[in-house]
């Protein structure tokens, strides 16, 4: 249980006191943090209000959206989530690559955005320690929010790199469905930057943004994952992120209950 980490999306109604007052009383040792509350509270108050508590920080989301027109203003806010990720002393930063520019129809060159844009930003991570994450997303995400649909993508990508600042995310969302999913994860040995987990539930809802569901309401198979990573080397923590509006309606210490309980049940072991 000491791995167990709350993505601050899973409470998202907390502020960021709120959501590390959460953890606190439910014995969480580890929290993913979001950059609108961060900075709401204030990035320097924040890492020391979570330091203070004797919280982990085993994320900051998220930088990204590398292919949105203004490359000035992409550049300028991801140093800036590099930053704060710094200021937190955080595992990573996820990185959600951004979808398909608008008016575009072209992949290829959106990937070689993303590719690009990369490259400019690393040497910025490494010169504050600050370890980049490439999130692969699910394929329905392609167009809007990320180019970057398998692991395999990521990982080609992220092997260019030195993975001491350049690593992946491995979210049970966006990857459980792959047929080359073993053979990734493996593959994946000195990459995995974030493990993170939440279900797949059906039906879909309208939002499939707010798609996720708590860990035994869906249709993946957590232990199985669970396994691949640790035979792939990753000690981290396992966050817990979850997007729902249901979730997100209820009292926040009844679903960080929920969340330690069903990681017991589902995920640890």
């Amino acid at each position: 249980m000491n791995r167990l980490s709350l993505n601050q999306k899973t409470v998202n109604g907390c502020t960021l006191p709120e959501a590390v007052a959460a953890c606190v009383r439910a014995g969480v040792a580890s929290i993913g943090v979001w950059r609108e509350p961060l900075r709401e509270f204030g990035v320097e108050a924040g890492a020391a209000l979570i330091a203070d508590a004797g919280l982990h920080v085993s994320s900051l989301c998220r930088g990204g959206f590398f292919t949105a027109p203004d490359l000035g203003e992409v550049l300028a806010d991801n140093r800036r989530a590099i930053d704060e990720t710094a200021a937190l002393d955080a595992d990573c930063l996820v990185l959600v690559v951004g979808g398909l520019p608008p008016g575009s129809r072209d992949l290829p060159a959106a990937r070689a955005r993303v590719a690009d844009v990369l490259a400019a930003l690393i040497p910025y991570a490494a010169e504050r320690r600050v370890r980049l994450a490439l999130e692969p997303m699910n394929p329905i995400y392609c167009a809007d929010r990320g180019v970057l649909s398998t692991l395999g993508q990521a990982l080609d990508l992220a092997e260019q790199h030195d993975p001491a600042v350049v690593g992946v995310v491995v979210d049970s969302f966006h990857v459980w469905w792959d047929p080359d999913l073993e053979r990734q994860v493996a593959r994946a040995a000195d990459r995995i930057a974030s493990f993170q987990v939440c279900d797949w539930i059906t039906p879909l809802p309208a939002d499939t943004l707010l798609a996720r569901g708590m860990m035994g309401d869906g249709h993946i198979d957590f232990r199985h994952l669970a396994d691949l990573v640790a035979k792939a080397g990753y000690t981290g923590d396992v966050e817990v992120e979850i997007f729902n509006a249901d979730l997100w309606r209820e009292d926040p210490d009844s679903v960080v209950a929920t969340v330690v309980r069903r990681y017991a049940e589902h995920v640890a072991g």
